[in-house]
């Protein structure tokens, strides 16, 4: 990617986002980096979850590669974050350049239409404001459908991921920036109307019978990836494609080309630059990663990070840094990273394994627990951890 490129994206993410935009610009030039070491052979790329691709050139010289192991490469913006591509092209029916620019399209689809409480017009903000009135709201499909999913997670996982947290997100406003503890009264009390089942889904409509509100922002971007996925799936020109949306979510599609498998980077939780180690993948998955280090701040010796138990209305405290998980899904795939991040090592596993999906869990002693369909595809790249039950390459 252009230098100048880079600038402008770097000046928009400040402009709009001012201080809070640190950590995505400080991902942008991660990504941009690795793109140009990509470029020269070097061989890795980076973000919250990456790829670690052989060989590639990066922008606009790649997009007349149709048929070669060479991908193009792009870094954009969309959902309030970078969203870096790698596409690996089969034929001349479209550019890569459409298919990347297509891509960013549909994640902001997926925000301003159905899943953003910000913007008055979507899905969500409709349901929220129709919110213990008793009044039902109407919906499109997918809104519904993806509702429905965000549902069986929740009671799978007993309330550890509960769409329902809306208005407790936004009292501690991590994105803010302010630091804050919020009022221990008006926590209980806007936790009393958290509960997934006070949400009534038939059809296309929507009633939820508290004035709570619903945020599926924890599993936005996994929404995001499945709307990817249905379009790369029905585009014959494209072989395979790696789209990490904001380093949390990522997407690996088809196949390289090469042969070879993907390499999916896992984020240290405890080092923004670093990485934990890498997945070795083969198809098409879903990678999430949710961790305390992502949106935080620190009083009295003490982290406070945006993942929030339901029940509790404070941050979640199970003893994790972070939680990677691996799945076919990626509604699934962000939601049962939150669940299990809220539950904790031990109690995931039975939600893991009743979804067919894998995970990684690091605790605050800086062990390394894996699950059992993982441990021969993942290797430890950082100093100062263990692999505490087997498994795993070091």
């Amino acid at each position: 990617m252009a230098g100048r490129a880079t600038d402008r994206m770097v000046n928009r993410l400040m402009k709009t986002y001012g201080g809070r935009a640190a950590p995505v610009v400080a991902m942008l030039l991660a990504c941009v980096l690795a793109l140009s070491s990509c470029a020269s052979g070097a061989g890795t790329m980076g973000g919250g979850v990456g790829e670690a691709a052989s060989g590639g050139a990066a922008g606009a010289a790649a997009d007349t590669a149709t048929d070669s192991a060479a991908p193009y490469e792009d870094v954009g913006f969309a959902m309030g974050t970078v969203v870096n591509q790698t596409i690996y092209m089969r034929g001349e029916s479209v550019t890569p350049a459409a298919v990347a620019a297509e891509i960013i399209g549909i994640l902001e689809g997926v925000e301003s239409k159905w899943l953003s409480w910000r913007v008055g017009d979507s899905d969500i903000a409709a349901i929220n404001r129709a919110a213990g009135t008793g009044v039902p709201a109407r919906v499109a499909d997918e809104t519904a459908a993806y509702i429905d999913d965000a549902l069986r997670i929740a009671e799978d996982s007993g309330g550890a991921f509960d769409p329902t947290i809306g208005k407790l997100s936004r009292l501690w406003d991590f994105d803010s920036g302010k630091n804050e503890i919020p009022d221990s009264a008006e926590i209980k009390r806007l936790t009393k109307d958290v509960g997934y089942a006070g949400i009534r889904l038939n059809g296309r409509s929507v009633l939820l019978e508290k004035a709570s509100g619903i945020d599926l922002g924890a599993a936005g971007k996994g929404i995001g990836c499945d709307e990817i996925e249905a379009y790369l799936s029905g585009v014959e020109g494209v072989r395979g494609a790696l789209v990490n949306v904001g380093g949390s979510s990522i997407l690996a599609y088809g196949e390289k080309g090469t042969g070879e498998p993907w390499k999916v980077a896992v984020l240290d939780p405890r080092d923004a630059a670093g990485f934990l180690g890498a997945v070795s993948l083969d198809g098409t998955h879903h990678v999430s990663t949710s961790g305390d280090y992502e949106r935080y701040f620190e009083t009295g010796g003490k982290r406070y990070h945006h993942i929030l138990d339901p029940k509790t209305g404070y941050p979640a405290d199970s003893g994790l840094m972070s939680v990677t998980v691996v799945a076919k899904n990626g509604l699934g795939c962000d939601a049962l990273s939150t669940a299990c991040f809220v539950l904790g090592y031990e109690k995931s596993l039975p939600l893991l394994a009743k979804h067919g999906a894998e995970g990684i869990f690091v605790d605050t002693d800086r062990r390394v627990f894996l699950t059992d369909g993982i441990k021969d595809r993942f290797t430890l790249m950082a100093d100062g951890y263990d692999l505490a039950n087997g498994g795993g390459i070091q």
